[in-house]
């Protein structure tokens, strides 16, 4: 047994590998937190499309494809949250506007990139195995930074999240604030397109999220039970992805979907057997007190 989970640790890869994929598991775990509780994960998926354009202009011109990324999705969610300020247009509706404009104009670019296929490949399906000590040492600062903001900021977004109109008269920058959080959610998916790919980055900000969330109802607990989900996920899909020779992306998201519907079904109070379980009670408790109620009489 102790070979079974030593025997990766063994190569250097593995260990910047598992390293990369606990930061993204951790810093999604927390980033995610935040738009499942605001209710907004189609941002994520618009983001994580938006990169697309921005990549497919970076391998066209030579430069880092990760900074290329960073930038068009930053600038699809500052778009995003510049004209979701317009009262007539629902946020989502905003985003499926940009979602499709970006990846639109990513195929755009790529039809006229001949030699392309490759590097996409390895941005739809992540390289997480091909990590170098380079990409380890700025997905680990970028991490920390990220993570610093968001305990930094952590008040002012749930403000904005439970209550808008609460915020705003409170005297609470929301528009700033909307911009920092999709600043940050870009920044997040970004940092874990290595690791699980382009396709696959969503379930990894929000499925983890998700799970936390059934499993509390204290905001705090959440915040940190969603990265550890997230980072056991991301060790789990690992050790998987060694011992078969599956696609490391593809079992991460699998393990935190198992993870999910285990949540889904056995979560103490919001799970489907809790409830269940809560429902017998309430039944009973009431035939209880009618057949009380009935003898009294």
């Amino acid at each position: 047994m102790t070979g079974y989970l030593t025997a990766p640790w063994e190569h250097l890869f593995m260990q910047r590998a598992f390293l990369v994929a606990i930061l993204s598991g951790v810093v999604c775990g927390v980033i995610g937190s935040h738009v499942v509780l605001r209710g907004m994960a189609f941002i994520g998926d618009a983001v994580a499309h938006s990169v697309f354009p921005g990549v497919a202009l970076a391998f066209v011109f030579q430069v880092n494809l990760a900074l290329g990324g960073a930038i068009a999705g930053l600038v699809t969610a500052l778009s995003v949250a510049v004209f979701a300020q317009n009262k007539r247009l629902k946020e989502d509706t905003v985003i499926g506007v940009f979602f499709a404009a970006a990846f639109g104009l990513g195929i755009v670019i790529l039809s006229g990139a001949p030699g392309y296929s490759g590097s996409l490949e390895s941005f739809l399906f992540g390289q997480i195995l091909g990590i170098s000590d380079g990409d380890t040492r700025t997905v680990a600062v970028t991490t920390v930074v990220l993570l610093a903001v968001a305990a930094l900021l952590h008040k002012e977004l749930v403000t904005v999240s439970l209550d808008r109109e609460t915020a705003r008269a409170a005297g609470l920058p929301v528009f700033a604030l909307d911009l920092a959080l999709y600043a940050m959610v870009t920044i997040a998916i970004v940092v874990s397109l290595q690791a699980v790919g382009n396709i696959l980055v969503l379930a990894l900000l929000i499925t983890p999220a998700a799970c936390a969330r059934l499993l509390t109802d204290r905001l705090g607990t959440m915040m940190l039970l969603a990265p550890a989900i997230g980072a056991l996920a991301c060790v789990i899909g690992l050790y998987l992805s060694y011992w078969l020779n599956l696609a490391a992306g593809g079992l991460i998201v699998l393990v935190a979907t198992a993870v999910f519907l285990a949540c889904w079904l056995l979560a103490p109070r919001h799970g489907l057997l809790g409830k269940l379980r809560a429902t017998r009670r309430s039944h009973h408790d009431q035939t209880v007190a009618d057949v009380r109620e009935a003898s009294a009489g």
